[in-house]
C-alpha cells in the first residue's frame, strides 16, 4: 500500500532531531491524550484539571446543551457533569471515534444543526487543546496525530477517516499534519528505555481497536535506529469487552431472549435491537423516532412488556452513560478479583448483579482469538518466530485484563512490558514529530 511502513523500509534515526516542537494526538474511542515536544526536546503530557484532580487523559465524550438561546459544546469531564446535570436537556455522544472511517455516517442533526464527522471532531479537539495544561489550542506547529491500523466498525474506509481528520485539524488551524500507526508510536515511545538492540512487539489496545506492531532497534555511535516490520489490527477491544458483559448479563433483563405475539404466532423479539443497545455508540441512534416506536409496539404484543419497557425508558432517558460506567467499572473490577458485582440503580431500573471473571473469559473467548491471529499475523509479515521477539511491550487500558495479558505468557513473562498505558502512543506521536525523516514512521506523507 502506497505510502505505509513496510518489511526492509530504510532505517530512522531516533532521538536526532531538530528540536523545533511538536504536538502528538491520541484522539481514542474512550480516552484522548496529547502530549507536546518543548523547545529542550522533553515530551510534556497535557494535563486536564477537572473537580481539583489533575489527569492525563481527557475523555473522549460531549455535551451539546442550549443556553440563553445559543447552541453550546462542552467535552471531557465537563460534559459528563452538564449531562448528569441534566440529561433531558442535553445530546450526550461518546465513542464517536468509531464512526471516523464509516462511509454511511454523514452527519447527525443537533439543536436543528446538521454536524459532519469532521465537524464533531474538531469541536471536540479545539476545547480538548483549550482546556489542557499547558494550552496547545494556538500552537499551529507540526501535529502528528495516531490511527489504527484497522478501524472500528462495518466496513471501514481508512481513506475516508484520514480525509476527516484533515478537515477537523484544519478547522483548527493545523496543515502540517502526519498520520502515524497507533502501535508504532508505542513501540517508538517503549524504546527510549532501551539499552541494548532489541525486536519488540507492540500491543496497544484501545476502547475501538486492538493494533499490534514489530519494530527492529539497533545501537550505533549517533544513537538508535529502529526499523518497523509489521503492523496488523483488528477493530475490536475494550468497548467490545463491555459488549460482551452487557450482552449476557444486562439485556436478559431488558427483554432479550423474551417474545411477542403476531397473528396468533409467538415470535421471538428481534436480536438486532439487543445488538445495538450492547453498542454504545448505536445508543444515540436508537432514541431515533421509528426505532422507539417500534419498541413499544413489541412491549405491547410482549409476554414480558416490563422489560421492554425498561429497556425503552434507558434509550429515552439517556441512562446510557451511567449504565456502561457501571459495566466498566465492573470489567475494570474483574482485573483484580474473581468475581464482581454489576450495581445500577436509576429511573426504577434496579440491576443487581455478580459476574465471575472466568464466565467474563468464556464471553470474550472468540475477541481474544482475533486478538491471537492478528498477533500471529504480525509475525508471518515480519518473517520472525515467537522466540525472535526480544521484549513485549502490552498498552492502553485493556491492558489490564489478565485474559488479555495471558494470550502474550508464550512470548516468555520475562520479556512482558507496561507501563504509562494510557499515554505512551500521545509521546511517541510527539517524540516522531521531532525526526527529519518523518516519512519513515508515518502512514504516509500529507
Amino acid at each position: 500500500m502506497t505510502g505505509e511502513v513496510t518489511a526492509g523500509a530504510s532505517s530512522v534515526l531516533c532521538g536526532s532531531g531538530d528540536h523545533f516542537g511538536s504536538i502528538g494526538l491520541d484522539f481514542g474511542t474512550t480516552n484522548s491524550v496529547a502530549a507536546v515536544v518543548g523547545s529542550d526536546g522533553t515530551v510534556e503530557t497535557a494535563q486536564f484539571i477537572h473537580q481539583g484532580l489533575s489527569e492525563p487523559v481527557c475523555r473522549s465524550a460531549m455535551s451539546f446543551f442550549s443556553t440563553g438561546g445559543a447552541s453550546l459544546v462542552e467535552i471531557g469531564p465537563w460534559a459528563v457533569d452538564r449531562y448528569l446535570a441534566d440529561p433531558m436537556d442535553c445530546r450526550f455522544l461518546q465513542s464517536f471515534k468509531t464512526f471516523a472511517a464509516s462511509a454511511s455516517f454523514t452527519s447527525t442533526a443537533i439543536h436543528g444543526r446538521p454536524w459532519r464527522y469532521e465537524d464533531l471532531m474538531a469541536a471536540f479537539i479545539e476545547k480538548m487543546l483549550e482546556k489542557g495544561e499547558p494550552s496547545l489550542a494556538k500552537n499551529s506547529g507540526r501535529l502528528v496525530i495516531g490511527r489504527p491500523v484497522t478501524y472500528a466498525g462495518h466496513a471501514p474506509d481508512a481513506t475516508i477517516a484520514e480525509a476527516r481528520y484533515l478537515s477537523a485539524l484544519s478547522q483548527c488551524g493545523f496543515n502540517d499534519v502526519h498520520f502515524v500507526y497507533e502501535p508504532v508510536a508505542a513501540a517508538f515511545y517503549f524504546a527510549q528505555r532501551l539499552e541494548h538492540d532489541a525486536t519488540v512487539l507492540v500491543a496497544d489496545f484501545g476502547g475501538g481497536t486492538s493494533d499490534f506492531s514489530i519494530v527492529r532497534f539497533s545501537f550505533g555511535k549517533d544513537g538508535f535506529r529502529g526499523i518497523p516490520l509489521a503492523r496488523t489490527g483488528v477493530g475490536l477491544a475494550g468497548d467490545r469487552f463491555d459488549y460482551r458483559i452487557i450482552d449476557h448479563v444486562i439485556s436478559p433483563l431488558l427483554g432479550k431472549g423474551s417474545r411477542y405475539k403476531s397473528f396468533d404466532k409467538m415470535l421471538d423479539i428481534p436480536i438486532h435491537y439487543f445488538a445495538n443497545f450492547a453498542a454504545w455508540h448505536q445508543l444515540a441512534i436508537m432514541k431515533a423516532g421509528p426505532t422507539i416506536r417500534e419498541l413499544h409496539k413489541l412491549a405491547k404484543a410482549s409476554e414480558s412488556p416490563d422489560q421492554l419497557e425498561k429497556l425503552i425508558t434507558v434509550i429515552e432517558n439517556d441512562l446510557g452513560y451511567p449504565l456502561y460506567k457501571a459495566v466498566s467499572e465492573t470489567k475494570l473490577a474483574l482485573s483484580h478479583s474473581a468475581e464482581a458485582r454489576l450495581s445500577f440503580h436509576s429511573d426504577g431500573i434496579n440491576i443487581e448483579a455478580d459476574v465471575e471473571r472466568e464466565a467474563f473469559e468464556r464471553w470474550i473467548e472468540p475477541d481474544l482469538q482475533r486478538i491471537d491471529q492478528a498477533v500471529a499475523l504480525a509475525l508471518e509479515e515480519a518473517e520472525l518466530s515467537v522466540g525472535d521477539i526480544d521484549r513485549v511491550f502490552l498498552t492502553g487500558g485493556t491492558s489490564f485484563v489478565p485474559a488479555v495479558r495471558a494470550r502474550f505468557a508464550h512470548f516468555g513473562e520475562e520479556k512482558l512490558e507496561t507501563g504509562d498505558q494510557l499515554v505512551s502512543i500521545a509521546a511517541g506521536l510527539a517524540l516522531i514529530g521531532q525526526q527529519k525523516n518523518i516519512q519513515h514512521w508515518t502512514v504516509r506523507e500529507v
